[in-house]
């Protein structure tokens, strides 16, 4: 596989001459350069014609560059008037250090005394404002640029100059936004948000985004026979340390490494065409697709993990889902920024928002008399739940419940439903229990679950 991303990057390389490719280890750009200047940057490896390149530290930035023009250059013209001021006040200070002629005149000595004091003034203003300037363009710089140093080619490169990039220079994730369109359909986009840090300013034809790693490593797998050894008694008291050493010393062996493994996942590869990405530090929000999915939205409550109602969307993806923050609209107005989402039974379930207006009181039920007997050899013990649902607002509202009773995991231990009061129910697999409860407005609605636990009387039960 990696022959055949090989192949076809050089095919494109060769027919459009500038290509990037970002990996989650590297960014790899290829363009054809126009002068030996590559950019404000540091940490870089560079090839012509796939030999590797010798780097230079240069001493101009070319004003024909974005970054040099709008900043660098700034940047050094500030510091050489930052430099005439400190002159200056240097050369003011020694006029005031002079030696006073014999005659001494009052009025021109005042006049002198006002005059470098005006001059001073000025030049502790200028100062200051030059400083700040001098702040500002820097941290915009750090934001755009990881380094300042002027990078460039000792030798020209004639033909298609391959730079390499560490990690982070330039980073993309997806990004996702649903639009609810009504109850049972739902809009969802994604977009790759791309931010360029590397001090060079790219302009690709072609633009590859790889969510895997570029240098991919597999160590052989060789098969190993699984041996049963007879057990050997422990070794006296005062004896462990001494043998475990000896016996370490005799047989160790280095750890191997974990090996790294390589997923390659076509939908999780994407391509921009005549992507310019100026190395801003700003997101460059890219469209990927969008689609439009049937799904069903309701209310969901989990009581015996949080008190909490949810609306959750629930659709089938046409493609897959790699990000699990979303932000969600509707009605033009969005309600969530950080809503999340995942896979569930094929399906993804998007928890759209909180439902204020359902409050949920679980209480267990405790009946002293009743909650448990010795038949024959058997403990049966009764226990359950009560669930107090209540709908706030003024509108009718249908809440799905999850609940659960407990599951045995052994035969000693039997455990059945004995009845569920106040709504309708489905039991299923693993004591896992679904109810529809509508509420009408501003109402309130009672639901009693009871369960019996049976075992012998000398097990102890914990549930």
């Amino acid at each position: 596989m990696k022959t055949n991303i090989a192949l076809l990057t050089a095919a494109v390389v060769s027919a459009s001459a500038s290509t990037l490719a970002v990996y989650q280890d590297r960014s790899i750009y290829n363009y054809l350069p126009t002068s030996d200047f590559i950019g404000l940057t540091k940490n870089i490896a560079a090839k012509c014609e796939g030999e590797s390149v010798p780097l230079k530290i240069m001493q101009e930035c070319p004003q024909s560059e974005r970054l040099c023009s709008e900043l660098y250059g700034k940047i050094e013209a500030i510091q050489k008037k930052l430099h005439e001021n400190k002159l200056d006040s240097e050369i003011l200070g020694n006029l005031v250090t002079l030696p006073k002629p014999d005659s001494f005149d009052a009025k021109k000595a005042i006049g002198a005394a006002k005059a470098v004091a005006k001059e001073q003034t000025r030049l502790f203003v200028e100062k200051e404002k030059l400083t700040q300037q001098i702040k500002a363009l820097e941290a915009d710089l750090s934001r755009q640029t990881r380094a300042s140093v002027l990078v460039g080619l000792k030798h020209p490169c004639k033909n298609v100059l391959r730079v390499e990039m560490p990690y982070g220079y330039i980073s993309f994730e997806t990004e996702y936004t649903a639009t609810l369109l009504s109850k049972n359909q739902i809009e969802v986009k994604q977009n790759l948000s791309i931010r360029n840090r590397s001090g060079i300013d790219i302009e690709a034809q072609q633009a590859f985004f790889y969510y895997r790693t570029s240098m991919q490593y597999l160590r052989p797998v060789h098969f190993r026979p699984w041996i049963v050894r007879e057990g050997q008694p422990l070794p006296q008291r005062g004896m462990l340390r001494k043998t475990m050493v000896a016996n370490d010393m005799a047989t160790a062996t280095p750890a191997p490494a974990a090996p790294m493994q390589a997923h390659y996942e076509k939908s999780r590869e994407y391509t921009v065409k005549n992507l310019k990405l100026p190395s801003d530090g700003l997101k460059k929000t890219v469209p990927v697709m969008q689609w439009k999915a049937a799904a069903q939205c309701q209310t969901e409550l989990y009581a015996y993990r949080n008190p909490y109602a949810y609306k959750v969307c629930t659709f089938t993806p046409k493609f897959q889902i790699e990000q699990n923050l979303w932000r969600v609209y509707q009605d033009g107005v969005i309600i969530n920024e950080k809503a999340s989402g995942e896979y569930e039974d094929g399906r993804y379930k998007l928890y759209v928002s909180n439902d204020q207006d359902i409050d949920v009181q679980r209480k267990p039920i405790v009946d002293k008399e009743k909650e448990s007997g010795i038949f024959g050899g058997t403990i049966r013990k009764k226990d359950g739940f009560e669930l107090v649902i209540t709908n706030k607002s003024d509108q009718p509202k249908t809440v799905h419940v999850t609940e659960r009773i407990p599951t045995s995991a052994t035969d000693k231990i039997n455990v059945r439903l004995l009845s569920v009061t106040g709504n309708s129910y489905r039991l299923l697999k693993d004591g896992k229990l679904e109810m529809e409860v509508s509420l009408p407005p501003k109402s309130k609605k009672h639901i009693e679950v009871l369960f019996e636990i049976s075992y012998g009387k000398d097990l102890k039960v914990m549930y």
